[in-house]
């Protein structure tokens, strides 16, 4: 930063060792010197802004990959749960069956088999598919936040380019054609 405003004071005019003649010219450099300063210091701190807010981004992007990994480790620890629970409730319910007299391959011993297997199989992918659901939206903000990063990084940088391209015709007059 520092190399930047002895640049812009240098082609400002200001020499630190040169004695200014007459009081109208020390106050116009000095005028002059500190409106440099004060565009390199907007110009810094719009660029600093931008960069920060795109690292700040980032960071909640890879927060929120943390976040999506361990939901897919407690999502798949639910279903895993709820066949367990499932395959114990049908174990239960089977030698109730046996219990009672009722055959294995009878009809109603597989109907009930058939029951207990569907709701199952419509809770598991319940479970999966809300998964599923969280995983896409935690994705999709991730990637939001990402680009929102990356948009405030460009914006910043533009914005700092436009204050600076506006402000140099005036600072630095002997740039015009």
């Amino acid at each position: 930063m520092c190399e930047i405003i002895s640049t812009a004071l240098a082609a400002s005019g200001f020499a630190g060792g040169a004695a200014a003649t007459g009081a109208a010219a020390g106050a116009a450099t000095a005028g002059g010197l500190l409106q440099t300063a004060g565009l390199l210091l907007s110009v810094g701190g719009t660029v600093a802004q931008a960069v920060s807010a795109n690292k700040a981004a980032k960071q909640t992007a890879a927060e929120i990959e943390v976040q999506r990994a361990l939901e897919k480790r407690i999502n798949a620890t639910e279903d895993q749960r709820a066949r367990l629970q499932f395959a114990s409730q049908i174990a239960t319910q089977r030698a109730e069956l046996a219990a009672r007299g009722v055959s294995p391959d009878s009809p109603t011993a597989i109907l009930l088999g058939q029951t207990a297997a569907r709701e199952l199989s419509f809770q598991s992918q319940s479970i999966r598919s809300t998964g599923e659901a969280t995983d896409r939206e935690l994705s999709a903000t991730a990637r939001a936040t990402r680009a929102r990063g990356r948009r405030n990084l460009l914006t910043g940088s533009a914005s700092a380019a436009g204050k600076f391209l506006t402000a140099a015709p005036e600072i630095w007059p002997d740039l015009l054609p």
